[in-house]
C-alpha cells in the first residue's frame, strides 16, 4: 500500500508525464496530493424545481433532455449548443458554448443534473454553460486549482485513488490535544474535505484541518521565540526612564508609556530582547526609541538606530539630539553622504566608545562599523530592510537587545504571525496636537478645482504632494503617472511653482537630493510614488493628492496619507478615483471614514485576504493551504493557547507523543532550524 511519502508518480493514474505536471503545482508526494485541498465545491446534492427558480439563483435541477441537441455557428471560434430540458414543474432552455465533446455524449429522453445560474426570463427560464452530471452523481464535488496541463476533474480522479489506496500520513496532533478540542482524526479529515459525505462531515474535517495549520504554525513560530530567548550580559540595572521624560515638553501618552515598561522589563531580565514596536504613523515611536537609547547610555551602552533613508535617518539624529541636549549624551549621525575622512573619524571614536548613540542608513552595516560596547539595535521600517542586514548590525555587539518599529500598521491576527518570532508593543494613540486628515474622494473631472485648492496651500506657504501609482505612462493612458504628470504640471497649471519628481527608478542619490530639498522648503509641490511612504516627515507639507486611488491597498494610502499632517496646520487628502465598480467605491470610503491604521488594516485584510494584504512583505511566511487568518482568528487565538500550553509541558517537544508534530514543524521550518 502507497503512503503519505510515496513518490506521486507510482499512484495509479500517474506515471512519469503527470507526475511533471503536477509537481509544477507542488505536488511531488502521495502526501502532498492529498493535501492538495479544493479551491471550492459545487453541490449537487440540493435539487431546485424549475417552477421554484430565481433569476440569477445558482441552482442545480434534475430534468429531461427533450429536444435534440442543435448546433449554432455564431461566429469564429464561437459556437454553441442548444437544448430544452423539463422537470414535471417547468421548462428550460440550456446553452452549452464549444463543446462538441459534451454535446455529442448527451441523449434526448435522458435525465441528467444541470448545476449553473438562472438566466433568460422566468417565463422562461436558461441555464448557460451549467455542469452536467449523471443524473446519479448526487453530492458534493471539489473543485481543485487546475492548470492550461491539467484539469481539476483529472486532479479529482487522481485525488479519489489516493483517498481509496492510501494513508495521509503520520498524525501531527496529540491524542489529548484531539480529545480537548474535539477534533477528528487525520484520515477522516482528509477524506472528508475532498469528499463529503454530509455537509457536518465537511464541517468536522475544515475544522480540524484549520486548526491543524493554525496550530502547528503557531507551535513553531513560539519553539523559534523561545530559541532566540539568548542570555545576554547586557543587562539594564538603572532604570532612568523618569529622568528622560522630565526632558520632554511634553507627556509621553499611556501607550507610549507601556512600550518603554515591555522594553526595559525585557532589557533587565538577563536575555535579548526582540521586540516590535508597532504604532501607527505620527504615533510617538521615535520618543520611545529615544527613552530606550537614554537608559542603555546611561548603563554604559551604545545604541545603534538603522533608518531606510539618509533623510529620514538625519530627522531621527536631529529629534533624538534634540531631546537629549544638555545631558552629556553623545549622538552620531553616520549615512552615506557623510565624507570619507569624516566616516572615518566617526567610526574610530564609535569604537573607542565616544559616541553612545549612532544614528544612520544601511552604512552603519557595514563591516569596519565597529562598536566598543553595543547593547540596543533598533531598526525603524524593518521591512525595508532584508533579515540579514539586521542580523549584522545585532552581530556587531554581544547579543544585544533589538526593536523594531514599524509604522504599517498590521492586523494583530497578522501580527502574530509575520512577527511570531518577536514580541509585540502596539502604541494606538495618538500624541495631543496630532491634526485630524480631512480625506475626501472625487472623480477626475473636479481636477480644476482640486488644483485650485493646491494652489491655495501652496500660496500660504505650506507644501503638498500628488502621488501617482506609475512612473512611467501607461499603454492605454488608463492610469497617471509621476513622470507624465510631472512634465505636465511643471509646464501647466503649476508653471509658477517648483516643482519635484521622486520615484523608485531613480538614482539613490537623486532621490535624496530631491527628499532633502523638498524637507528644506526648496520644492512646493512633489509629483512622486509610493517611494515616499516611508522617509519624509516635512511639518510644512499639508496637502496630498492621490491620482487612480484604487489602484493602492487601503494600508498603502495610510500610510501615504501619514506624510501629512505633520506640523501645526490643518491638512487635507484628497483621493481621486473614476471608478464605478461598488467593492471599489466601499473600499476606499474606509479610508475617508477612518484614521485608525489599525481599523483599516483590519478592513483592507477582510477585503483583500492575507495574500494581497502582505504583498512582497511576508517575511517567509508559509502559505496557508485552508486556513484564513481573517475568517478563522478566533481559531487561531484557540491554537496559540494549545500550543503555549503543550510547549509549558515539554518545551522542545521531545516526548513520544509530540514526535510527530516536531517533525511537521521542522519540515515547515527547514530552513529556520539549520543551525
Amino acid at each position: 500500500m502507497l503512503n503519505a511519502l510515496s513518490e506521486i508518480r507510482y499512484l495509479k493514474g500517474v506515471g512519469e508525464k503527470r507526475a511533471e505536471i503536477l509537481r509544477s503545482l507542488g505536488i511531488d508526494t502521495v502526501g502532498a496530493l492529498l493535501r492538495y485541498y479544493p479551491r471550492g465545491y459545487e453541490d449537487f446534492s440540493k435539487i431546485t424545481r424549475i417552477r421554484d427558480c430565481n433569476y440569477g439563483e445558482k441552482v442545480c435541477l434534475k430534468a429531461k433532455i427533450i429536444t435534440p441537441v442543435s448546433e449554432h455557428y455564431i461566429r469564429k471560434n464561437m459556437t454553441v449548443f442548444k437544448f430544452d430540458i423539463y422537470d414535471g414543474t417547468g421548462y428550460a432552455t440550456v446553452s452549452i458554448f464549444n463543446n462538441k465533446y459534451l454535446a455529442e455524449r448527451l441523449h434526448e429522453g435522458s435525465f441528467y443534473l444541470f448545476l449553473g445560474k438562472i438566466t433568460g426570463t422566468l417565463a422562461r427560464p436558461g441555464l448557460s454553460s451549467p455542469l452536467i452530471r449523471d443524473v446519479n452523481d448526487t453530492g458534493i464535488e471539489p473543485i481543485y486549482p487546475a492548470s492550461s496541463k491539467i484539469t481539476s476533474t483529472a486532479i479529482r480522479k487522481l485525488i479519489k485513488t489516493a483517498v481509496d489506496s492510501a494513508s495521509a500520513g503520520d498524525d501531527p496532533l496529540p491524542e489529548r490535544l484531539k480529545e480537548r478540542y474535539r477534533l477528528c482524526d487525520l484520515d477522516y479529515a482528509i477524506a472528508n474535505i475532498h469528499f463529503p459525505k454530509s455537509n457536518a462531515a465537511f464541517e468536522e474535517a475544515k475544522k480540524r484541518l484549520v486548526f491543524e495549520e493554525l496550530f502547528i504554525l503557531q507551535t513553531g513560530l513560539m519553539l523559534l521565540k523561545g530559541k532566540r530567548k539568548t542570555p545576554t550580559k547586557t543587562v539594564i540595572k538603572n532604570d532612568c526612564r523618569k529622568e528622560f521624560y522630565g526632558l520632554l515638553p511634553y507627556t509621553l501618552t499611556s501607550a507610549q508609556l507601556s512600550a518603554v515598561d515591555d522594553c526595559l522589563k525585557d532589557m533587565s531580565s538577563g536575555y535579548a530582547m526582540n521586540r516590535l514596536i508597532e504604532g501607527d504613523v505620527g504615533s510617538g515611536k521615535t520618543a520611545v526609541a529615544a527613552a530606550l537609547m537614554y537608559v542603555s547610555a546611561k548603563n554604559g551602552f551604545q545604541s545603534a538606530l538603522m533608518a531606510p533613508t539618509e533623510v529620514l535617518a538625519t530627522q531621527h539624529y536631529e529629534t533624538v539630539s534634540k531631546m537629549l541636549e544638555g545631558t552629556g549624551i553623545t549622538v552620531a549621525l553616520l549615512t552615506g553622504s557623510v565624507t570619507k575622512k569624516q566616516k572615518s573619524i566617526l567610526k574610530e571614536k564609535i569604537l573607542e566608545g565616544a559616541y553612545d548613540i549612532v544614528i544612520g542608513t544601511h552604512a552603519v552595516l557595514t563591516g569596519d562599523t565597529l562598536f566598543n560596547n553595543l547593547g540596543l539595535v533598533i531598526t525603524d521600517e524593518q521591512h525595508r530592510f532584508g533579515v540579514a542586514q539586521r542580523a549584522n548590525l545585532s552581530g556587531k555587539g554581544e547579543n544585544p537587545h533589538t526593536v523594531v518599529m514599524s509604522a504599517t500598521p498590521i492586523p494583530r491576527t497578522l501580527g502574530l504571525i509575520i512577527y511570531g518570532d518577536l514580541d509585540i508593543s502596539v502604541i494606538n494613540e495618538y500624541p495631543k496636537g496630532r491634526q485630524v486628515i480631512e480625506t475626501y474622494l472625487v472623480e477626475s473631472s473636479l481636477h480644476e478645482r482640486v488644483y485650485k485648492y493646491i494652489k491655495k496651500h501652496l500660496d500660504e506657504g505650506r507644501q503638498g504632494y500628488i502621488v501617482c501609482p506609475l512612473v512611467e505612462e501607461n499603454e492605454d493612458g488608463s492610469v497617471v503617472s509621476a513622470e507624465e504628470y510631472f512634465n505636465s504640471l511643471s509646464t501647466g497649471e503649476f508653471s509658477d511653482y517648483k516643482l519635484g519628481l521622486l520615484h523608485g527608478k531613480m538614482k539613490p542619490k537623486d532621490k535624496e537630493k530631491v527628499m532633502k530639498d523638498f524637507s528644506d522648503g526648496l520644492i512646493d509641490l512633489l509629483i512622486s510614488t509610493t517611494v515616499i511612504e516611508v522617509g519624509i516627515d516635512v511639518p510644512n507639507a499639508a496637502i496630498m493628492v492621490i491620482e487612480n486611488a484604487e489602484k493602492f491597498g487601503l494600508s498603502g494610502l495610510h500610510q501615504l496619507r501619514g506624510r501629512i499632517g505633520r506640523g501645526k496646520y490643518k491638512s487635507t487628502c484628497i483621493l481621486i478615483s473614476d471608478s464605478k465598480s461598488p467593492h471599489t467605491k466601499e473600499r476606499l470610503s474606509v479610508i475617508v471614514k477612518n484614521r485608525d491604521g489599525f481599523k483599516i488594516a483590519d478592513k483592507d485584510l477582510e477585503l483583500r485576504g492575507p495574500g494581497d494584504f502582505l504583498g512582497n512583505r511576508q517575511h517567509g511566511l508559509p502559505d496557508l493551504k485552508i486556513a484564513d487568518l481573517f475568517a478563522d482568528r478566533d481559531t487561531l487565538k484557540l491554537c496559540g493557547m494549545a500550543a503555549a500550553d503543550i510547549l509549558e509541558h515539554d518545551p522542545k517537544l521531545k516526548l513520544p507523543d509530540h514526535a510527530n508534530l516536531r517533525n511537521e514543524i521542522i519540515n515547515l521550518y527547514k530552513r529556520l532550524y539549520e543551525n
